[in-house]
């Protein structure tokens, strides 16, 4: 697939030889600061030795004094709180963070719930408030669903069963008439980072539950691990307090995760870093997998597990879902591929939408994903569930993708989500007419350029700047992810020494020099293999990439990551 190469804004020079000068160290690097918001001394510092003395204040947030003060009086009259949460990653390891924290304090009186995927769907559910009533319970702490549950709510009051509701998603016109709620992005409340996790507000919840009861910062800290594995999960900025909680659960991850963490991280293969990728990619489908195959409460229990032999036998079950789930993604991916193969009028559109009955709800998320790899526009995947069509979207860069779906929402049941991701249901019925409205709202709203994936570089620099020295300050750049993405550098007229090859799965492997008589890189090219005959015959070419650390029998030795290949 073609992609457009586009270079991030150059910046200040001035600010750059100030923020160089002041912290030591070299102009590329000191550039890449400036681009992303550092300018000096004091945010270089905050940047590169984060401290959890960083993170705001819990009380802060809009409802966070309402919401202690009912927990108090729940636990003072010996009522039942239960902790709910949604079926992803975010939502058990919040739940599996809030519960674990009260039921280690007040074991007597907390419980934990995950609505059923293809029972009760995303968010609260009045099931769930039936069986909150009917098992005596007074109190639901909703995490990372609830914002938009102003019906489920009123409902709950009417069983005497009030809510705290702990959401970062985009509230709506109307927020729920809960005792209290805990969302920054509520227009009026004066928390200063909004982009928390749906887990880091539970963190900021038992953190202000500590502050307020004079509990030891370590009995909060403790669930750092699981902190880390819902920001990287969620995709949410690893800026100001998700960077904080995201390199300190890292450190954890890697040196003391709980047990259930730890147990799955068994199958995993020794690495000598621990990264967000390393979430993103395994520990996070295998936490998911439970929920998408079979019931999400396993991976409260695997977080929660009190010894080593529980949690190894949950993790067995979850590894066991996972490979069940990488069944049923790639058939289905395959399945709509050929849908797409023999569709005449697909060409000519700007979305993606297939319905099949029979597909697994469960991994229809991931597979809009990879139609979004092959196809590149707003897609949504939908099957049949409960005598419903329920869907999961996602978009390109540049569209907001929840902005087209509100448009429809005259045609739906229930939608929700971000710019990028969302989830809907809606009537079998209506999917005809919401299939030729979705298309058209794409059409008259995407731009050209959104409809061909981009890479934004940060620099372009020669090879002779990557040192081993570049690449230890470079290192200090992490955790990455979204809002602080691993810099991609962009380098011309380089060619291959002669040992270019094909390796796995059409991935280009290559030894790279940029100068006759220079030093050669080894690079890796994932899914680049088409352009071997031209790289094989020795003709100079532009590339786009990262660096990293390729660590094989024993030997370290710094790679470059090929994002993209250019040839003039």
């Amino acid at each position: 697939m073609t992609k457009r190469w586009r270079p991030k804004l150059e910046p200040d020079k001035v600010v750059v030889e100030e923020l160089s000068k002041a912290i030591n160290l070299n102009k590329v690097l000191t550039g890449i600061l400036v681009q992303r918001g550092i300018t000096n001394f004091e945010e270089a510092k905050k940047f590169f030795r984060p401290q959890l003395s960083d993170l705001h204040s819990p009380f802060i947030m809009k409802g966070m004094d309402k919401a202690i003060d009912r927990i108090d009086s729940a636990l003072a009259a010996n009522q039942k709180i239960l902790i709910y949460g949604d079926y992803d990653v975010d939502g058990t390891t919040a739940v599996a963070t809030v519960y674990s924290f009260f039921k280690t304090h007040f074991p007597e009186h907390i419980d934990f719930y995950i609505p059923d995927r293809y029972t009760e769907g995303y968010g609260i559910s009045f099931m769930s408030i039936d069986w909150a009533s009917n098992n005596g319970f007074s109190l639901i702490i909703a995490l990372d669903c609830g914002i938009k549950s102003v019906d489920k709510v009123a409902y709950a009051i009417t069983k005497n069963v009030d809510f705290i509701i702990c959401d970062h998603h985009l509230p709506g016109d109307e927020i729920p008439a809960a005792i209290a709620v805990l969302n920054p992005k509520q227009k009026d409340c004066p928390y200063p980072f909004k982009e928390l996790s749906g887990a880091g507000i539970g963190y900021k919840l038992i953190q202000g539950y500590a502050e307020r009861h004079s509990i030891a910062s370590e009995e909060v800290e403790r669930f750092l691990d699981l902190g880390a594995v819902s920001v990287a999960s969620d995709l949410v900025p690893i800026l100001d307090e998700n960077r904080v909680l995201a390199h300190f659960g890292l450190k954890k991850l890697k040196q003391n995760p709980n047990n259930g963490l730890k147990a799955l991280l068994e199958a995993y293969p020794d690495k000598p870093e621990f990264g967000v990728n390393d979430i993103v990619f395994f520990i996070g489908p295998r936490i998911n997998a439970a929920g998408r195959i079979a019931d999400a409460k396993d991976s409260v229990r695997l977080m929660t597990a009190d010894s080593m032999d529980d949690a190894k036998t949950i993790a067995y079950q979850v590894n066991q879902h996972n490979n069940e789930r990488r069944g049923f993604d790639q058939s289905i991916t395959e399945h709509a591929f050929e849908l797409i193969e023999k569709d005449p009028g697909f060409a000519d559109r700007k979305s993606t939408i297939l319905f099949h009955n029979e597909w697994h709800k469960g991994v229809i998320g991931i597979v809009a994903s990879r139609l979004i790899e092959k196809f590149y526009r707003p897609t949504i995947i939908l099957t049949e569930s409960n005598g419903m069509a329920t869907g999961s979207a996602r978009s390109v860069e540049g569209f907001d993708l929840y902005s087209a779906i509100e448009e429809c929402s005259e045609l739906l049941d229930q939608y929700g989500g971000h710019t990028h991701a969302a989830g809907l249901t809606l009537k079998l019925e209506n999917l005809p007419k919401f299939i030729e409205k979705f298309e058209r709202v794409v059409a008259n709203n995407i731009v050209e350029r959104s409809l061909t994936p981009e890479i934004e570089f940060d620099m372009e620099i020669p090879l002779r700047t990557i040192t081993p020295k570049f690449y230890s300050v470079l290192k200090q750049f992490s955790p990455f992810g979204p809002g602080n993405l691993n810099p991609v550098f962009m380098s011309k007229n380089v060619w291959d020494v002669g040992d270019a090859t094909i390796v796995g799965n059409n991935h280009l492997k290559l030894s790279l020099t940029q100068e006759e008589g220079g030093r050669i890189f080894k690079a890796i090219g994932f899914g680049l293999g088409e352009h071997y005959e031209r790289v094989s015959q020795g003709i100079s070419f532009d590339i786009c990439f990262t660096i990293e650390e390729n660590h094989f029998n024993g030997h370290v030795n710094l790679q470059l990551n090929i994002k993209d290949i250019l040839f003039r």
